[in-house]
């Protein structure tokens, strides 16, 4: 390559990245003046992007919600178990055989065994017939394995498929899997989960027209202002982009606010959820929106405030032309 051709493309390399330094240069300056607008009027600014962050913390919070009801409902799946009523007249190693063979299957997590002697004595205490018991000629109650199923098998399908199959077996009279509670918390879930999808899309929809009046209002304060820069030969890109960032900063910032009130609102809930899961023996613990969660939010939260201001700065800017 010749000392001219290296020279015009250097003149090109330099002119190519002092236009993109500055282009970023100037939307820098257009963001932070867009802040500092935003600043200089801080009780309609706080009004604005509280309505915002209230509008986006239900939705959020409503889906943390449904996490924690799911891993609710995955602790109680792990801690479900199986009754196993077995045939009377059954010998002792026959028993033991039927136990060693349920051990050794990989979807059986814990299996405990009563007998018939210790399932009469449960009964004689917990009951309040002792005396009616003592009539008996003989042991009515069976023997019982109650089989924990492995975590990895321990949904309501794969449990009940389970009992089917214990059932099958020569030793076994009935196998007994009661799971329709557990399937009922899962449709009042489901429910809950696809409410929290139309909440969100509708407040979504709320926070974009919130966001587009708002700018629709700033456009209006600025008519003269933006009907001299057109005169001077502003285009609608430059008088557009302030606009845009200010509902960035309006999104963003109810995004934040979103954030405190969730934060404020976990740590009101956690210690009486952690006090009602004690009583009934459960390590359960809320849990609140998480890293991902909150950085999810905030973009989000931005996103929609920069919809709104472009569909408010489309509709309205080209309305204004100098007279």
């Amino acid at each position: 390559m010749t000392g001219s051709g290296l020279m015009s493309s250097s003149r090109s390399e330099f002119k190519r990245r002092f236009s993109l330094r500055g282009w970023l240069l100037r939307h820098v300056q257009v963001m932070l003046y867009s802040l500092g607008r935003l600043v200089r009027k801080p009780l309609g600014t706080l009004l604005t992007t509280a309505v915002i962050g209230i509008a986006i913390s239900l939705p959020v919070g409503l889906q943390s919600l449904v996490n924690n009801l799911q891993t609710l409902s995955e602790n109680w799946q792990g801690a479900s178990s199986l009754s196993v009523f077995l045939k009377t007249g059954l010998e002792q190693p026959q028993v033991d055989r039927l136990i060693q063979t349920l051990n050794d299957r990989p979807d059986i997590e814990k299996l405990s065994y009563i007998s018939p002697q210790q399932a009469l004595e449960e009964f004689r205490q917990f009951s309040g017939f002792g005396e009616a018991l003592d009539l008996l000629q003989e042991n009515p109650l069976p023997a019982v394995l109650l089989i924990r199923p492995a975590r990895t098998h321990a949904t309501p399908e794969q449990t009940a498929r389970l009992a089917e199959q214990l059932t099958a077996l020569v030793e076994v009279d009935m196998a007994q899997a009661d799971l329709q509670w557990v399937r009922r918390f899962q449709g009042i879930t489901r429910i809950i989960q696809r409410s929290t999808t139309v909440l969100a899309v509708l407040l979504a929809l709320a926070v974009i027209l919130i966001m587009g009046n708002t700018i629709r209002l700033e456009i209006q304060g600025r008519h003269k202002e933006i009907e001299i820069i057109k005169l001077v030969g502003g285009t609608n890109a430059f008088i557009r982009r302030p606009f845009l960032y200010e509902g960035f900063w309006y999104g963003l910032m109810g995004g934040v606010i979103a954030w405190l009130l969730l934060l404020v609102s976990f740590g009101l809930l956690s210690a009486p959820v952690a006090h009602l899961a004690g009583l009934y023996q459960s390590e359960f613990t809320l849990t609140s929106v998480s890293v991902a969660g909150v950085l999810t939010t905030l973009a989000g939260s931005a996103l929609l405030g920069l919809a709104g201001a472009w569909l408010a700065v489309n509709r309205h800017l080209s309305d204004i032309e100098p007279q």
